[in-house]
C-alpha cells in the first residue's frame, strides 16, 4: 500500500530504481541535489537542475512545468552521496507566483518503474517560501529510506543551496534561474478551470506512455472532468499492461488501472488554447543514458515536430512503449471532450427551444422563429468550435502515429512493418507485445497499437462466435472458428519470435484435427514442441503434463527451493492453444483448463483459447469465471473494448499477417533454426 507521509515521517524503499513525480498548480522548477552523510553538498557538479538535467544515477526535468518526473537509479549514484534531496521553486521571472502559499499544495510521489506508488506527500503549511526541500532519499545501514521533509525558504533557491553547504549557491541559483527563464515558452501550465469544451488535453502527472490538446472554450460551456490517467501523481497506480482487463458485464478495458501498469510516459497539461505541445518534459527521457531524441526546431508559432522515442523510460524500447501510452490517452480526452462538447450543445439548444415553446409570447409573430433560429445558429458554431479543436488535436496525433509506428520495435510492430525483415532472435525479453491496434471512428485514420506487457499476466481468449462485423456483413460459425485460429496462429508466432531460443514453448489441443490448415504455418516449421494433440487422449495427456508443471513450480516456490525442479523439467514460459472449445473435453478436463486459467500464468503456464462461448453453454455458470479470467479479443474488427477513465468504446482490430505474406514462416524458420541446439 502506499504511505502517505507527513511533514518528518520516513518510510523504506524496497527497489533502488524510482520515479519522483510532482504535480503542483502552476508551472515550477524541479531539481535535486547530492549530499554526503552530512547532507553536504559539495559542488554545482552535485547539483541536478534544468541547465544540468543529468548527474549519475539521477535526471529531472529540463523546463519550468506543473508536472515533472524525476528518474532516480540510487545503485548508480557515487557511494560518496547519502542523501538525495528533491528541490521545488517557483520561477523568479515575475510573471507568475513568487510564493507556494499563493499556489496549491504540490504533491510528491515515489513509485516504482512499473508505476506502482511507494509513497507520497502534499507540502502544506507554506506561505511566504519559494523554495521547497520536498522529500529525501536517504542511505541507512545499507538501505535506503524516504523521508518527507517539506521544508521551506523564503530567500529562495540561493538561500536553500546554501543551507546545504553549497559554496557557490548565490550563483548557482542565478544560473539556475537564466536556465529556466530561457525555456519559460515551453513551460506546461497547470490544468485551467473546468470550463473547457470539447478540448482536452494530456494532463496530470503522469505514457507512460503526453499531449496538449487545448483550445479556447465557447462562452458558457461547462467543463468535463477529465478522465483519471494511471500516470496520475494523485495516488493513482499506473496499469502495467497497455492491455486490457476484463470487466463483469464480460467487456473488457484496454490499458487498465492496476494491471499494467504502465507505466510510462507523462502528458503535458492545457496550454490553454494552444496546440499540442511534444516538446513538455514529459515526453522527454526521465532517466540516464541513452539520451533521449530531440525534436527539430519547429517554425514560430507552430508546436514542435513529434520525435519517436520522445517519452520518459530507461531505453528506446520504454520510451517507445510510454509514447503509445501517451498517443492512446490523448486521443481518449481529446475524443471525450469533443463528445462532451457536442453533447452540451444538443443539451443547450433542447432547452432553448423548450423555453421558446413555453412561452406563449414567442407564439406570436416571428419572435419564436427568430428565437429557435438563434438556439441552431449557437449549437453548429459549438459543434464547430468543438470539430475545430477535435481536427486539429487528430492531425497532431496523426502525424506523431506516422512517426512513432515506422521507429517501433519488431514486438510492437504490425506484420507489415520492415523491421521483420531484419529479424533476428532477440537475446532479451522485451517489455511488452502487440496484439492489436485500437481506434475511435471519430479518428479512424489513427490506429493506436494495443500492447501487453510480457510475460503475460491473464490467458487469451480468440472469441470464434458468429459476430457482427463493422461493414454489416455476418460470417458463419465455421469462417468464424477458422478466422479465430488463423488470428490465434499470428499471436502465438509473435510471441515465439519476441522471446530468446529456448524461452517459450507452445502446445496445441486440436482435438478434432479441424485446425490442420490455420496451424500449418506452426507445423511445418518445428516450433511446437510436439505435433497438435488429437482426440481425447491427445487432450488428456497434454493437460496432465502442464497441470504437473504448475503442481511442482507452486510447490518448489512455496517451499522456497525453486532449484529443487525434477531434472529436465522445461521451464521456459509455456502457451497451450486450445482449438474449437470444448468439443473434445470431458469434465475433468474442463477442470483441468479452469485450473491452468486460474493459476498457470503466476509460473510461466499461460492459456489461448479459441472458442464460442455459447457453444459451451451446456456447462452453466461453471465456465464464467474461465471467459472473465481471460482478455478477450477477436478474429475480426470489433468495438468491444472499453477503457477505464471515459469509457469509450474502441474498436480493436487483430494483429494479422498480411494476405499472401511470407513473413510468418521466414519469422518461425528463424526461431526454429535458433530452438535446435536448445531441444537436443
Amino acid at each position: 500500500m502506499t504511505a502517505e507521509l507527513t511533514r518528518g515521517q520516513n518510510h523504506p524503499l524496497p527497489r533502488t530504481r524510482l520515479e519522483i513525480r510532482v504535480s503542483a498548480g502552476t508551472p515550477i522548477v524541479a531539481g535535486a541535489t547530492l549530499g554526503d552523510e552530512r547532507g553536504r553538498v559539495h559542488g554545482v557538479e552535485w547539483v541536478a537542475h534544468p541547465g544540468t538535467p543529468a548527474l549519475p544515477g539521477l535526471e529531472v526535468s529540463r523546463q519550468a512545468a506543473a508536472d515533472h518526473r524525476l528518474a532516480v537509479d540510487l545503485d548508480a549514484v557515487p557511494d560518496a552521496v547519502h542523501r538525495v534531496s528533491v528541490l521545488l521553486a517557483l520561477p523568479a521571472d515575475g510573471t507568475g507566483p513568487g510564493r507556494f502559499g499563493a499556489v496549491a499544495a504540490p504533491f510528491v510521489a515515489v513509485t516504482g518503474l512499473d508505476g506502482d506508488e511507494v509513497a507520497s506527500y502534499t507540502i502544506t503549511g507554506l506561505e511566504a517560501e519559494s523554495a521547497v526541500v520536498a522529500l529525501e532519499l536517504y542511505r541507512r545501514q545499507g538501505a535506503w529510506k524516504v523521508r518527507a521533509v517539506g521544508q521551506g525558504y523564503t530567500g529562495g533557491l540561493a538561500e536553500l543551496l546554501t543551507d546545504q553547504s553549497l559554496p557557490q549557491a548565490h550563483e548557482l541559483a542565478r544560473g539556475i534561474q537564466e536556465a529556466v527563464a530561457g525555456g519559460l515558452a515551453r513551460s506546461v501550465p497547470a490544468p485551467p478551470a473546468r470550463t473547457a469544451d470539447g478540448n482536452r488535453s494530456r494532463q496530470a502527472a503522469t505514457p507512460a506512455h503526453g499531449t496538449d490538446h487545448g483550445a479556447a472554450a465557447p462562452q458558457d460551456t461547462p467543463g468535463t472532468v477529465p478522465p483519471v490517467s494511471p500516470y496520475d501523481a494523485q495516488g493513482v497506480s499506473v496499469p502495467r499492461t497497455p492491455g486490457v482487463h476484463a470487466q463483469h458485464d464480460g467487456t473488457h478495458q484496454p490499458y487498465p488501472a492496476g494491471a499494467g501498469d504502465s507505466a510510462a510516459g507523462q502528458s503535458s497539461a492545457p496550454t490553454g488554447g494552444g496546440p499540442i505541445d511534444y516538446s513538455h518534459p514529459r515526453r522527454q527521457s526521465a532517466a540516464p543514458p541513452p539520451p533521449p531524441p530531440t525534436a527539430p526546431p519547429a517554425a514560430p508559432g507552430q508546436p514542435a515536430r513529434p520525435v519517436a522515442g520522445d517519452a520518459t523510460g530507461w531505453s528506446m524500447e520504454e520510451r517507445l512503449y510510454n509514447q503509445v501510452w501517451g498517443m492512446f490517452e490523448d486521443l481518449a480526452r481529446t475524443t471525450a471532450a469533443y463528445r462532451s462538447a457536442v453533447d452540451f450543445a444538443d443539451s443547450r439548444m433542447e432547452k432553448e427551444l423548450d423555453q421558446v415553446l413555453s412561452d406563449p409570447r414567442s407564439r406570436i409573430g416571428g419572435q419564436g422563429d427568430a428565437a429557435r433560429e438563434v438556439a441552431r445558429a449557437r449549437h453548429t458554431q459549438l459543434v464547430s468550435q468543438a470539430q475545430e479543436a477535435l481536427d486539429r488535436d487528430i492531425a497532431q496525433l496523426a502525424t506523431e502515429a506516422d512517426v512513432v509506428e515506422p521507429a517501433l520495435p519488431a514486438a510492437y510492430a504490425r506484420w507489415d512493418n520492415p523491421v521483420w525483415h531484419a529479424y533476428r532472435v532477440p537475446m532479451e525479453i522485451p517489455m511488452a507485445v502487440r496484439l492489436g491496434d485500437l481506434h475511435l471512428p471519430e479518428a479512424d485514420r489513427i490506429r493506436i497499437p494495443l500492447l501487453v506487457r510480457l510475460p503475460l499476466e491473464r490467458g487469451l481468449w480468440i472469441d470464434s462466435g458468429r459476430s457482427a462485423s463493422l461493414d454489416g456483413s455476418f460470417a458463419d460459425s465455421h469462417e468464424m472458428r477458422r478466422l479465430g485460429l488463423e488470428a490465434a496462429v499470428a499471436h502465438a508466432a509473435r510471441l515465439l519470435a519476441v522471446y530468446p531460443a529456448g524461452e517459450f514453448t507452445v502446445h496445441v489441443i486440436d482435438p478434432a484435427g479441424s485446425g490442420a490448415q490455420a496451424l500449418a504455418p506452426l507445423v511445418q516449421t518445428g516450433v511446437l514442441a510436439a505435433p497438435p494433440a488429437l482426440g481425447a487422449a491427445g487432450t488428456a495427456d497434454v493437460l496432465s503434463r502442464l497441470t504437473q508443471r504448475v503442481d511442482l513450480v507452486q510447490m518448489a516456490l512455496r517451499g522456497g527451493a525453486p532449484d529443487a525442479l525434477p531434472p529436465g523439467l522445461d521451464t521456459s514460459q509455456q502457451l497451450l492453444i486450445v482449438n474449437d472449445f470444448p468439443h473434445g473435453f470431458d469434465d475433468r478436463a474442463v477442470n483441468q483448463l479452469r485450473y491452468l486459467a486460474d493459476e498457470g500464468a503466476a509460473v510461466g503456464v499461460h492459456l489461448m483459447m479459441v472458442a464460442d462461448r455459447e457453444e459451451s453453454a451446456g456447462y452453466g455458470p461453471l465456465l464464467d469465471p474461465l471467459w472473465r479470467s481471460l482478455l478477450r479479443l477477436t478474429p475480426v474488427a470489433d468495438d468491444h473494448l472499453a477503457d477505464p477513465w471515459v469509457g469509450h468504446a474502441w474498436t480493436y482490430e487483430p494483429a494479422l499477417v498480411p494476405p499472401g505474406s511470407q513473413v510468418l514462416r521466414q519469422v518461425l524458420t528463424q526461431v526454429a533454426a535458433a530452438r535446435r541446439p536448445w531441444d537436443r
